[in-house]
């Protein structure tokens, strides 16, 4: 399977921009194997998504996750050479076919007499490796990624993550600036063992047709204490070229009382055969943190301009909005949305280690401006009846990280979420009570 890197206009242009300098990087003398590490995560998941709509089945599953890494040092000289693999393993605990399909564990397209079971095989595994390379402040790194950028991100919120097979390059020569480029063809998705091209969130491509590859280049830059800053371009051939922009500040005002303001910008615009048809889609949040003590407080609003839905790469994370919630993602055609969160830590309580976030955001679209011939979006998001959609959700998260003792770095979420819809929003989402338990164990082997 070729992961050849195809330099496209939008590549060569960005990536042209990376500087190489002969600086050295102690590094790249560390060793192959002297600079070796094995990582092994535990992760059991629970799932319950409670349909409330009519109709809808409830879907419920759990399952026992396991993520073990290896990473190899780079071998000594000029030109550094290494390695890194992985292997996966889902085991189903609980999950029939009536109350699967909650995205923890893969699905089954088998049916009997017109009705799809769905049910989940007992165990899933997958496993991976990339060639890695180092000169000087320049790392290459061909296969299997574990990748993390506003425009191409791995999703990592369910049992297993997600990976990538392509190219990527990086480069550290000037203080605080990374410069970041690549190519990837195919994806893992978190809930599957083998590979498929990448795919959208929202969009429906016609007539079985595919992305070939997405493309992206970008710089993150941090040279001033407490401000950075995010600068990216991607190409998800045939669909979309999308652009994406960030700062964010945090102002200490004194030892207790800290400033926190920032924005986030999407732009997406289609591309060569627009299999999704016409995209012209502006969208941003902001969001004002103010932290005292361990108590923070952040109101966000979000805005979507355009008639389609901000949309993102199938399963990813690479939805740097502040309004993505556990459940709904706010990003409707032409939606306005806002968010008041409130974070605390309990080593106020003396109680390190556990941690609650409590959260409410709430949403209004316009449906009835979506193009109902719409090649990707007009099925699902055109609704003569949506011109004042609206859709709301209430988010609680507790988490503990044991400190000391035996279970040390072990770690309990309980997540919950509750999320409804007006009568011109139900066809585009669901009412559902959500409910996830995530209990962790990370083990550094070596």
């Amino acid at each position: 399977m070729s992961i050849a890197l195809r330099f496209t206009p939008l590549f060569v242009a960005l990536a042209a921009t990376m500087p190489f300098t002969a600086q050295a990087d102690d590094e790249s003398t560390e060793g192959f194997i002297e600079g070796s590490s094995l990582k092994l995560l535990s992760r059991n998941y629970y799932m319950n998504r409670n349909q409330l709509s009519q109709g809808k089945r409830d879907n419920k599953e759990w399952g026992q996750g396991f993520i073990g890494k290896f990473e190899s040092g780079y071998t000594q000289g000029t030109l550094g050479f290494g390695i890194d693999a992985h292997a996966m393993l889902g085991l189903k605990l609980d999950g029939g076919g009536g109350t699967g399909n909650s995205s923890i564990l893969p699905v089954s397209s088998t049916s009997k007499e017109g009705y799809e079971y769905g049910k989940a095989p007992d165990s899933f595994s997958t496993a991976g490796a990339a060639l890695k390379f180092k000169a000087f402040d320049t790392e290459l790194k061909a296969g299997d990624l574990f990748l993390n950028n506003p425009v191409i991100a791995g999703g990592e919120s369910r049992m297993l993550p997600q990976t990538f097979r392509g190219v990527s390059l990086t480069n550290k020569s000037l203080d605080g600036l990374m410069f970041d480029a690549g190519q990837a063809s195919f994806t893992k998705l978190y809930n599957q063992s083998g590979h498929s091209r990448i795919g959208t969130s929202y969009g429906t491509l016609p007539d079985d047709r595919e992305s070939r590859h997405l493309n992206w280049a970008g710089v993150a830059w941090s040279s001033i204490p407490n401000l950075t800053a995010n600068l990216y371009a991607a190409e998800l051939k045939d669909i979309w070229n999308q652009y994406y922009a960030d700062l964010d500040y945090t102002y200490h005002v004194n030892d207790l009382v800290s400033l926190n303001p920032g924005v986030h910008f999407y732009h997406t615009q289609d591309t060569g055969d627009a299999l999704l048809g016409n995209i012209d889609n502006n969208t941003y949040s902001l969001h004002f943190t103010v932290g005292v003590g361990f108590h923070a407080i952040t109101a966000v609003y979000q805005r979507v301009n355009g008639n389609t839905p901000f949309d993102y790469i199938t399963q990813g994370d690479s939805i740097y909005l502040d309004n993505s919630q556990i459940y709904s993602d706010f990003n409707g055609p032409n939606e306005r949305s806002w968010k008041l969160k409130y974070a605390y830590d309990f080593t106020g309580l003396d109680v390190p280690g556990l941690t609650s976030v409590v959260s409410y955001s709430r949403g209004e679209l316009d449906l009835t401006k979506v193009d109902p011939n719409s090649a990707g979006y007009g099925e699902t998001w055109y609704n003569p009846d949506g011109k004042n959609a609206q859709h709301w959700e209430r988010d609680i998260d507790l988490q503990y990280v044991f400190q000391e003792g035996d279970f040390k770095d072990l770690s309990v979420m309980l997540r919950w979420a509750a999320h409804r819809g007006s009568q011109g929003y139900s066809q585009v989402d669901n009412n559902v009570d959500e409910y996830r338990v995530i209990v962790e164990y990370p083990l550094n082997i070596f």
